[in-house]
């Protein structure tokens, strides 16, 4: 995914910046992380108030294994639903949610 590629999606919340970030791409919105691209795959951020909204929607949580322990780590970015994709008002929407977690996990 292109950067242009990203401020097209992103465009309903406003100008994003692009940072490399884990091997991958961190968006970032007035400075707060709203994204990652992460092998190919855009997740947003999420915490405990939004998850319900990203399960509800069949969004996948990041999950890898750790390397300690061999056990999965959840991560705090979700998939977007497949639907905002091809829908700037409902990626909008998206964005939002994960802006506002963003800054949720900022304070």
């Amino acid at each position: 995914m292109t950067e242009a590629d990203i401020a097209d999606l992103f465009a309903g919340l406003g100008p994003v910046s692009v940072r490399k970030l884990f091997g991958g791409k961190g968006i970032y919105f007035d400075g707060v992380i709203v994204a990652i691209e992460l092998r190919g795959e855009l997740m947003l951020k999420a915490d405990q108030e939004s998850t319900p909204d990203f399960l509800a929607a069949g969004c996948r949580q990041w999950t890898y294994t750790g390397s300690r322990h061999g056990k999965n780590v959840a991560m705090p970015y979700w998939s977007v639903p497949d639907s905002a994709l091809d829908d700037p008002d409902e990626m909008a929407v998206w964005a939002r949610k994960a802006y506002e977690a963003g800054l949720r996990a900022g304070k």
